[in-house]
């Protein structure tokens, strides 16, 4: 199974990031992701072994227990890239309330699954949500303008539970299923 885990935005705020998304409509070399199922990732696991699935499961739930974080407000917006504006992979959608409490939810996840095997992360966490993957660097122009000159707004929800959730990757692009919930 290939696993990460996540809080997903609920169906209500597809429609915000698809507005926010449209923005890029005529970005060429930018493949936007589905709104419907946009989430922010808290720690990518890869491919797990349904034998040593039990133990992944344990080690979130003591992740969410350990960053003793209760239900907050995500409200979404601002717009940024990975790894930098001279050299685009992904676009993403930032937040503008609740991500310190994503960062705080993401660092006791990271310590229970290192704890496990799991590699810790290489980078700094930034808690976003992905709008989009750049295929070649045809639009790269048009996506540092918008990145720089403007500041779209993408909705609030209320976050209450992390997900672990499998992704099979399909030729019409990653499908999500929910393998477990950890209310907050």
């Amino acid at each position: 199974m290939r696993l990460f885990v996540s809080v997903d935005l609920p169906p209500d705020l597809a429609d915000d990031v698809a507005s926010v998304q449209e923005r890029f409509a005529d970005t060429s070399g930018l493949d936007r992701t589905d709104p419907g199922s946009v989430h922010v990732t808290l720690k990518f696991l890869g491919e797990v072994s349904e034998a040593r699935l039990g133990r992944v499961e344990d080690a979130v739930a003591a992740g969410v227990d350990r960053a003793a974080v209760g239900p907050f407000e995500a409200t979404f917006g601002g717009l940024g890239v990975f790894p930098s504006l001279d050299y685009i992979n992904v676009v993403w959608l930032g937040l503008r309330d609740g991500a310190a409490e994503l960062t705080t939810l993401h660092e006791g996840i990271e310590a229970e699954t290192t704890a496990i095997g799991f590699s810790p992360e290489d980078h700094a966490f930034t808690p976003h949500v992905t709008l989009g993957r750049m295929r070649h660097a045809g639009g790269k122009e048009r996506v540092q303008e918008l990145v720089r000159e403007t500041d779209p707004s993408a909705g609030s929800m209320r976050v209450d539970e992390v997900h672990l959730t499998e992704s099979t990757l399909t030729d019409d692009g990653p499908e999500y299923g929910t393998v477990a919930r950890f209310p907050l």
